[in-house]
């Protein structure tokens, strides 16, 4: 009898060893979950709703991928972000992404060289806005005025200070700077409180339109001299223009500047999650193109151009050599 409840027991033993190294080697499988904090931009701009899609996009598809897209003051700040491991990726244009790199500008003493590229996305214009009666018809013409540079530690607010230098004002001190958003910019010209404002964006952008169709504004050209000064002196500025028509009263091209925009990861992330970011992300393009028009022309080999020699992620590259656009 002793010798078959012995025996018993140790086959409930055996089992039990064998269950638990079963369910050992289920758990080291399993594949791990991974969490992605997606900084974007104000939620008046271009860029807030086509982020949100592709955070959707990416959580929906990717099994075991959770991207969390929120509103920011845009590409400093989301760079910022992610060299302090508050967030893992991010919208920035390449200017800042360079200075970021090479610790210059708002980036010196913080330089960071972690940050990779999953794809270039359009052009962001630099869009000067301004209230018809405010007598501003050049960038001289903001000296003495009430002018929103943009919020503060937004990319924005970078691409004011460069442009005002360059037309030969003295930043802030030449004007009354108010540091807003779009959203908060778009009510002080409304109400005559502001003379203008400086938004970067993809066009059309909702709050250049709000205030040309609302609240009297338009938009003004960039001096030609800046312009060319800009263009010869950064690698990552184009002379752009933009169209007659695409905001309301806007009856002449508006010569501007304008920058590639980005979506960056940090090099930390796994290089197969990027690689299946960057997967679906393309093979889902047609369904993001109606999120906002700025995407709508927006071709596979315009994602590895014009980067300012930031280098791509490992598992973008890794798509993009499969998909031929990247040697």
């Amino acid at each position: 009898m002793k010798k078959s409840v012995a025996l018993v027991l140790s086959l409930v033993m055996v089992m039990s060893l064998l269950a638990g190294c079963s369910n050992s080697g289920s758990s080291s499988d399993k594949k791990e979950n991974i969490y992605l904090k997606f900084p974007t931009a104000s939620t008046s701009g271009a860029i807030y709703p086509i982020g949100a899609a592709m955070a959707n996009l990416w959580t929906e598809k990717i099994e075991g991928l959770t991207v969390s897209a929120e509103a920011s003051n845009g590409g400093v700040q989301n760079l910022g972000l992610v060299a302090t491991g508050e967030a893992q990726m991010g919208v920035a244009v390449t200017s800042i992404l360079s200075d970021q790199k090479n610790g210059k500008g708002v980036f010196e003493g913080k330089q960071y060289e972690g940050m990779r590229i999953l794809t270039a996305l359009y052009s962001n214009y630099n869009q000067v806005v301004v209230s018809k009666d405010s007598g501003i018809e050049t960038l001289k013409d903001i000296k003495g005025k009430v002018f929103a540079p943009g919020a503060p530690g937004s990319t924005p607010e970078v691409e004011t200070k460069l442009h005002l230098t360059a037309a030969g004002l003295k930043y802030p001190d030449d004007f009354n700077a108010q540091f807003v958003s779009f959203t908060e910019a778009i009510d002080l010209i409304r109400n005559k409180q502001l003379d203008g404002a400086w938004i970067q964006a993809g066009i059309p952008t909702s709050a250049v339109t709000e205030i040309c169709a609302t609240a009297g504004g338009k938009l003004i050209s960039l001096d030609e001299d800046v312009i060319e000064q800009l263009t010869s002196e950064y690698p990552w500025y184009n002379k752009d223009v933009i169209p007659a028509g695409t905001y309301e009263g806007q009856t002449e091209d508006i010569a501007t500047t304008s920058i590639v925009i980005t979506i960056f990861v940090d090099e930390s992330v796994p290089e197969e999650t990027v690689y299946e970011m960057t997967k679906v992300l393309w093979e889902n393009m047609d369904s993001l193109k109606g999120t906002h028009n700025a995407i709508k022309n927006l071709a596979i080999e315009d994602a590895v151009e014009n980067l300012a020699d930031i280098p791509l992620h490992d598992g973008a590259a890794k798509y993009y050599k499969e998909k031929g656009v990247l040697k």
